[in-house]
């Protein structure tokens, strides 16, 4: 799956309806106004946008503006996140043998989750990226930042530096649990 249309399949589905008009109002200079009478979802305006050639995976400045302008930070982070790391999302696709144990952390570790990740190197402003994706979803703020972790390890991701991480940060019952 192309991963900038992922990008925008989310950002369509947390517009308001309010948003949509804004978003349709601001793009009237650049499509018809018979056809921004049709959109009726982000999806429709964004597939608009990518016919005419003024967004795509790698010309998202009109995007971005649009965001800005609507006031959407948080949908913003998610762009710049995604222009970040390029297509390195494509590689989700196979499986992992991390998968199980991060289910095992992401199912025990609490909100002391960040003491964690701080411990497996992460920065802050990656984390605060994460949060601000997810920002109701401890669980899959865990989640995203111990993937993030091993984008960012690639080959060198360990299981035993998470065993490791866990317990530097007292996180005993947890490390026994994921060396099971």
């Amino acid at each position: 799956m192309d991963p900038f249309l992922t990008l925008l399949h989310s950002v369509s589905s947390s517009l308001s309806d309010g948003e949509l008009s804004s978003l349709k109002f601001l793009c009237r200079g650049k499509i018809g106004k018979r056809k921004l009478e049709s959109v009726r979802s982000g999806g429709e305006l964004f597939l608009i946008l990518l016919e005419q050639q003024l967004i795509a995976s790698d010309k998202v400045s009109f995007l971005e503006g649009l965001l800005k302008s609507i006031k959407r930070e948080d949908l913003l982070l998610q762009l710049k996140q995604f222009v970040e790391e390029g297509e390195v999302n494509a590689s989700d696709d196979q499986p992992d043998v991390h998968e199980k144990p991060i289910e095992v952390i992401c199912e025990n570790v609490g909100r002391d989750w960040r003491m964690l990740i701080r411990k497996l190197g992460i920065s802050e402003v990656k984390m605060d990226r994460i949060v601000a994706a997810n920002p109701f979803n401890l669980r899959e703020q865990l989640a995203q930042s111990l993937r993030e972790w091993q984008k960012w390890k690639g080959k060198d991701a360990k299981v035993t530096d998470l065993i490791k991480a866990l317990r530097g940060c007292d996180m005993n019952l947890v490390a026994d649990r994921v060396e099971q």
